[in-house]
């Protein structure tokens, strides 16, 4: 199968959060086999869960996306856990925020309300507001998207183990219960748990909006524990060609990562022109 992905693919990789967007709850809502509960429970017993993370009240970090020959931007990300909102800041944007446009791009979402500005200005451009709230649901859900995974309507089942570099993994699929999620199309994946870490490694997606039904598409995680929190700080886009050979086509990269700051959600709101 051969996927025309090079200039369109890692903003298509984000759009898996259209469809698994959901906030986050303690109530126990996810459904499985006892393998694959088993698996999620060792996981949220070693990162906390989300719980754990909205402790931390809110986090601010630099956020590189980089589509490599596609353009690349970078922003300062501030986002405040309970109620999910967010804020970012861009000087460097060629990829995804106003790429034909000079000067520092600022994008807001507070209490679902979407806010841009170019240098100070407000931007009121259709097509712009609705990848300002794309973005901003995007950067926070890839921020918190293992603390996630016993949001409502998720099923998993266990799908037995594979050995990758001498680690034998266990391969978990996660699908979404429609009825919940409200979507017409959800995603699928297949979470592959290291069982020492407990954590996953990597994970193969599908992304139906772009007629991808299956679950082809690979996204590996590299990890740093910050103030106790397990951060995927390192993430790598893969996508199969022709040959089914993977190759790569995206690396983003979480940095300066500063939890506790004292946001409020009114800071985070822009200037009406």
């Amino acid at each position: 199968m051969k996927l025309s992905l090079k200039n369109a693919t890692i903003k298509a990789v984000a759009l898996i959060i259209t469809t698994t967007f959901l906030f986050s709850t303690e109530i126990n809502a996810q459904k499985g086999d006892e393998k694959s509960l088993e698996i999620i429970d060792a996981l949220v017993k070693e990162n906390g869960g989300y719980k754990h993370l909205a402790s931390k009240k809110d986090v601010q970090f630099s956020y590189l996306y980089d589509n490599f020959d596609a353009g690349k931007d970078v922003s300062l990300e501030r986002h405040i856990f309970h109620g999910e909102h967010s804020w970012g800041e861009y000087k460097h944007h060629e990829r995804n925020v106003l790429p034909k446009q000079a000067g520092i791009a600022v994008q807001s979402l507070v209490h679902g309300e979407p806010a841009l500005a170019l240098n100070g200005k407000e931007i009121k451009d259709e097509k712009a507001i609705e990848g300002t709230i794309f973005l901003r649901k995007v950067n926070f859900y890839w921020f918190t998207m293992m603390y996630k995974l016993k949001d409502p309507g998720t099923n998993y089942k266990h799908l037995g183990t594979e050995k990758v570099n001498n680690i034998q993994y266990d391969k978990v699929s996660l699908k979404y219960d429609a009825s919940i999620t409200k979507k017409e199309k959800n995603d699928k994946y297949i979470l592959y748990f290291n069982p020492e870490t407990h954590l996953v490694d990597w994970f193969y997606f599908s992304l139906p909006d772009w007629g991808i039904n299956d679950p082809i598409l690979k996204m590996t995680l590299e990890y740093e524990k910050v103030d106790g929190v397990y951060i995927s700080t390192v993430r790598k886009s893969y996508a199969p060609n022709e040959k089914g050979e993977y190759q790569l086509n995206g690396q983003y990269i979480f940095s300066e990562i500063k939890f506790n700051n004292g946001f409020k959600p009114e800071d985070f709101k822009l200037p009406k022109s």
